[in-house]
């Protein structure tokens, strides 16, 4: 079996290359950045904007893993019809692809638990009605949901869509909450906390969830949608916390909440556990300190690197 992954260079995307290569499956990225993580990847640079360019990519894979997207939401606000071009187009220019192509066994689409954020219910599962969404990374998303969903029943086209919980773990974007405190507590900067700090997440570990992206290439997951989520409820005090403990000293500091912010949704991942035996393994605090540890590994390595470059050339 050969799999190709798109955003197979990025944060999710990466663990779930090095868990396919693990279990023995070949391998093969597309994305237009190069991989930094493992080592002799069957690479193809491309963009899912380009047509030509996917359906070449596709040539002898067996499953499609499609994670590329616009996923930091402060991009997507800041250029929203290029997020549209990539998240929805680029989703329906690989669906082309496969359709014209033979022999492509499953894709595995990469959502997100975002799509319940509208939902008026606080208790969520994948059965759970989608509502139009307030925010437009959340539209990207829900609608690349429905092309996957369209495009496999009309075409035979077998597919997974796998709703992530938000994740974390080495490899992750600077700009999410746990780098964003853990490099304030590194330099010795306050943590600070809107409100009274009680909004909840539940945030799963990034090789947890590649896990179950691979997991669900299983039968039992054709044509079914799943919740990848964590277990444990943690408030963005926990957050805080948590990394004081684990970094050390660091100040804790609270500032007036924010009108309107989210204070999060119970997602129910029973579904994954009954038919595709997945569950979390990885606890949150546990998951910080391997975070922790990755990072100040891959700094030390970053500045090694930079001593070794010839100042003149700096």
């Amino acid at each position: 079996m050969k799999a190709l992954v798109t955003g197979g260079s990025g944060f999710i995307g990466s663990h779930v290359v090095d868990r396919l290569i693990a279990k023995g499956i070949g391998v093969r990225v597309f994305d237009m950045v190069l991989p930094r993580y493992g080592q002799n990847i069957e690479f193809y640079k491309g963009s899912l904007l380009d047509l030509e360019s996917v359906r070449l990519a596709l040539n002898g894979i067996d499953v499609v893993f499609h994670l590329a997207a616009i996923a930091d939401v402060n991009d997507v606000v800041k250029d929203p019809f290029y997020a549209e071009a990539i998240n929805v187009r680029g989703t329906a220019n690989l669906l082309e692809a496969i359709r014209r192509s033979s022999g492509i066994r499953r894709l595995v689409y990469g959502s997100t638990t975002w799509v319940y954020s509208a939902a008026k219910e606080t208790n969520v599962d994948e059965d759970t009605a989608l509502v139009a969404p307030d925010h437009f990374y959340t539209a990207t998303k829900i609608t690349s949901e429905y092309y996957c969903h369209s495009y496999g029943k009309l075409f035979n086209i077998p597919t997974t869509i796998l709703r992530y919980g938000i994740p974390y773990g080495p490899r992750a974007r600077e700009a999410a909450v746990i780098p964003v405190f853990v490099k304030k507590a590194f330099n010795k900067e306050p943590l600070t906390i809107a409100g009274d700090g009680m909004q909840f997440r539940k945030f799963v570990y990034v090789e947890d969830l590649a896990e179950g992206n691979v997991l669900a290439l299983q039968a039992a997951g054709k044509n079914r949608v799943y919740n990848l989520d964590g277990q444990e409820k943690v408030t963005i005090k926990q957050i805080a916390e948590t990394i004081q403990k684990v970094v050390g000293d660091v100040k804790i500091e609270y500032t007036p909440a924010r009108a309107g912010d989210f204070g999060g949704k119970e997602v129910n991942s029973d579904r994954a556990a009954a038919e595709l035996g997945w569950k979390p393994k990885v606890a949150f605090e546990e998951g910080v300190r391997r975070y922790v540890a990755w990072l100040k590994e891959d700094m030390d390595r970053r500045k090694k690197e930079w001593d070794r470059v010839d100042p003149a050339l700096r």
